[in-house]
């Protein structure tokens, strides 16, 4: 007596089920990390680290009077370096470093992915009027040459909506966090990211050119609707 052999799945077929298991797997990652994101922003982690909430916002909106930067719409990536840098005291904030170092790896992924899906909040009214020439959109979009000060936009992009993980964005961030972080890079409590230019960039700028280039950025949405 003949036994039929049960045949196989086609070579493509099986590649299919296999292209289908992987996406659901990464699917089924995904969420659990976003719920977990959400837990920890807006209840902490249980172990030391508190809610990302009671200073960044419940919508990620960040709080430009105390100085607190949004986060939402930020890239993953360049959340969970930053976090990263916290944790090992590469950039010094005593109010991040602890909460940092009591986030996990894979706590800050969550978080990262968590708050970059939130969508991107409209910027606060500016409540002063705009800066002398323009300086801030000058420096922006020109740069200033004749001092070896390149655009912003070059590296964060039209509008400075961001551009990558290593180049955040800037459009809608409050001006007093974007003021305080230029300050960091050019004083060297903040490190200069790749090739360090910020440091390079910060150094060439005064007080009043930050001042100009915080305000602008934290008066424009970057074009985004």
């Amino acid at each position: 007596m003949r036994i039929k052999r049960r045949s196989l799945p086609s070579r493509p077929l099986r590649a299919a089920a296999l292209c289908i298991a992987l996406t659901a797997a990464a699917a089924t990652s995904q969420a659990q990390g976003g719920g977990q994101g959400s837990t920890i922003a807006m209840q902490g982690n249980g172990k030391g680290a508190t809610a990302c909430a009671s200073c960044h916002g419940a919508h990620g909106e960040g709080n430009p009077a105390a100085g607190f930067p949004r986060l939402a719409g930020v890239s993953a990536p360049y959340i969970e370096s930053q976090l990263a840098l916290f944790a090992d005291g590469q950039r010094q904030n005593p109010v991040m470093q602890p909460i940092a170092k009591a986030l996990s790896e894979a706590e800050r992924t969550a978080v990262g992915h968590y708050f970059s899906d939130l969508p991107f909040p409209p910027p606060a009214a500016k409540d002063e009027s705009p800066t002398p020439a323009q300086t801030g959109a000058w420096l922006a979009a020109r740069g200033r040459w004749a001092d070896g000060l390149p655009a912003c936009v070059q590296c964060h992009g039209p509008g400075g909506a961001g551009v990558g993980s290593a180049f955040p964005p800037l459009a809608g961030q409050s001006a007093a966090y974007i003021a305080a972080q230029l300050h960091a890079f050019k004083s060297g409590a903040r490190p200069g990211g790749p090739m360090n230019l910020m440091k390079v960039v910060a150094s060439k700028l005064s007080d009043t050119d930050i001042s100009a280039v915080a305000d602008y950025y934290g008066s424009t949405d970057g074009g985004r609707k």
